[in-house]
């Protein structure tokens, strides 16, 4: 029974989405002590572990792009008379073929396998490269639809993106739209929503989607329009039932009674 009680509090945790993948992981890495190295090669066997978890075919693939870059590098070899040279190239450049092919089946792996969960829009943004400031929590959050909204800002403005059905969540993109305009007259928002349905951008396509925007503010404005979005603070709704304006300390549990 505790075990479901965790795993049901983990699914609902936006943060629980970014460390259940490798490929959205972050930073250092693991923790333990050795040469990075190592670190590297088992962060490579882990997303080659979840790949072919979700994607059978993916070590197929990889096998024949490594075999086919070879032989055409043989066969090059023995035109030019030197299959040597041929095989010493073929085999680095067969397993960089090999490791591009992981890559991107990891990508469309990762991506699947936290589709629908909560988070996961804020999940995807969060693989943007640099230039992008990404606020890992949600901004906006509808708590009984568990609707959410997450922002970046980057040089093409301030993006909105929405985690929910499209009709069921517009109220929640409107309001924070006009939050916004009201600080940043002159700035750009945008709003992308995540998703499947007609009009929406799925959650492999987000990132690529933003940087793709028209960048109309230099890296200086970036930085300003930050600092002045900031200032606003991230103000969630409190839960149905509790009015902090009306909530009183009780006494008597403060004197033990």
């Amino acid at each position: 029974m505790a075990k479901s009680t965790d795993s049901a509090n983990a699914s609902s945790d936006p943060d629980a989405v970014k460390k259940r993948s490798p490929f959205f992981r972050r930073g250092k890495g693991s923790t333990a002590v050795g040469p990075k190295k190592q670190n590297r090669v088992k962060q490579l066997v882990d997303i080659f572990k979840m790949t072919r978890r979700h994607d059978p075919n993916a070590q197929w693939l990889m096998l024949l792009v490594f075999l086919g870059v070879i032989v055409v590098a043989l066969g090059i070899g023995f035109l030019v008379g030197n299959w040597i040279t041929g095989l010493i190239l073929g085999i680095p450049l067969g397993f960089l073929g090999a490791l591009l092919i992981l890559s991107r089946r990891a990508e469309r792996a990762a991506f699947a396998q936290i589709e629908g969960q909560p988070g996961a829009a804020g999940a995807a943004i969060n693989t943007l490269r640099r230039g992008w400031i990404v606020e890992e929590q949600p901004v906006a959050v509808n708590p009984r639809s568990q609707d959410v909204i997450f922002r970046a800002i980057g040089r093409a403005g301030v993006v909105l993106v929405s985690e929910g059905p499209s009709a069921r969540v517009k109220p929640l993109i409107d309001a924070e739209r006009r939050r916004l305009n009201r600080i940043l007259p002159n700035v750009t928002v945008h709003v992308l929503e995540s998703g499947r349905g007609e009009g929406q951008v799925e959650l492999r396509s987000l990132a690529k989607k933003m940087q793709k925007l028209k960048p109309e503010l230099t890296k200086g404005e970036v930085s300003a329009v930050n600092k002045r979005v900031a200032s606003l603070g991230n103000k969630l709704p409190i839960p149905k039932g509790i009015d902090p304006n009306k909530a009183r300390p009780d006494r008597k549990a403060a004197r033990g009674r």
